[in-house]
């Protein structure tokens, strides 16, 4: 299956009282980038969320995004610090001796004094998190994952119709590549017959002048090569792996053989099917970019 490199992935879901949102999205890259934006609670999340994405995506530049949202569950803990409401409460009953006035102190006066009620935020138990977290980035990535799919669908299509296209112009070629040596043949004649007027032509120099020619333009090894390559692109494209590298360099050699072909025409039509050939080859390599 062909997968492309660019995708979006997108789950969430409410669970133990959070409501859990995880984004996913890729850009093309070489090799597998990684980068997430979390809570700063969940910074510890950071390393199962890559090794988890790195189990389905081999190529791309991902990022990944955490939203975490109380729903049910508190957002904070009210703490009494204890120690410092008792020393409160004896300074309090010391006063009272000290200077004879009624000891009036309450529980609504205490909690007014600085740091007698605290609130922290609501503690979380680690491997519960994880799991409710896991559960929806997994759903996020089936999401990311039927994204690239399609796209890569899409790319793979695309990439065969210009494999057909690159076939059929190599035909075309080869067609017109034909009759090359008997018509400069023909042509080398005439104008020896031209310059030398009453004098005889030495056909066995007119033969190895044709030779030459033939074995300068000869681009028989180049067409096979090029229908060998449409043939392995095929192949790979039907592979359950990331491919895109292997199409790359695939690419390259296709591009090295029409560049070849187009160095021995001395052909004007010929030409301009060698420069159709290679901006079909320059399209294959546009859209295999993007492929996994």
């Amino acid at each position: 299956m062909v997968l492309s490199m660019t995708g979006y992935g997108r789950a969430q879901q409410v669970r133990s009282g959070r409501e859990i949102t995880v984004e996913l999205r890729s850009v093309n890259a070489r090799y597998f980038e990684y980068a997430a934006r979390l809570p700063r609670t969940c910074a510890f999340l950071d390393d199962p969320l890559k090794r988890l994405a790195a189990e389905k995506i081999r190529r791309g530049k991902v990022e990944l995004g955490l939203t975490i949202q109380n729903v049910e569950a508190p957002d904070t803990v009210v703490q009494v610090n204890w120690p410092l409401a008792e020393s409160y409460r004896r300074a309090f009953a010391e006063l009272s001796v000290r200077l004879g006035v009624p000891d009036d102190a309450t529980a609504t006066a205490l909690a007014r004094l600085p740091d007698v009620i605290t609130q922290q935020a609501a503690p979380a138990d680690p491997d519960a998190l994880w799991a409710d977290v896991a559960a929806v980035a997994r759903q996020a990535l089936d999401a990311f994952l039927q994204m690239r799919a399609a796209e890569g669908a899409k790319l793979q299509a695309d990439v065969e119709a210009r494999l057909a296209a690159v076939e059929a112009l190599v035909g075309q070629i080869e067609q017109g590549s034909a009759g090359r040596v008997q018509a400069y043949t023909e042509r080398l004649y005439a104008r020896l017959q031209e310059l030398l007027a009453d004098r005889s032509i030495d056909e066995s120099r007119l033969l190895t002048e044709a030779a030459l020619f033939a074995d300068k333009t000869a681009i028989d090894e180049e067409t096979v090569r090029l229908r060998s390559h449409v043939a392995q692109f095929r192949e790979i494209l039907q592979l359950a792996e990331p491919i895109g590298r292997k199409l790359d360099f695939l690419t390259q050699e296709l591009n090295r053989e029409a560049n070849t072909i187009g160095s021995k025409c001395q052909d004007a039509a010929l030409t301009r099917l060698v420069v159709t050939l290679k901006s079909e080859i320059e399209k294959i390599r546009e859209q295999i970019q993007n492929i996994e």
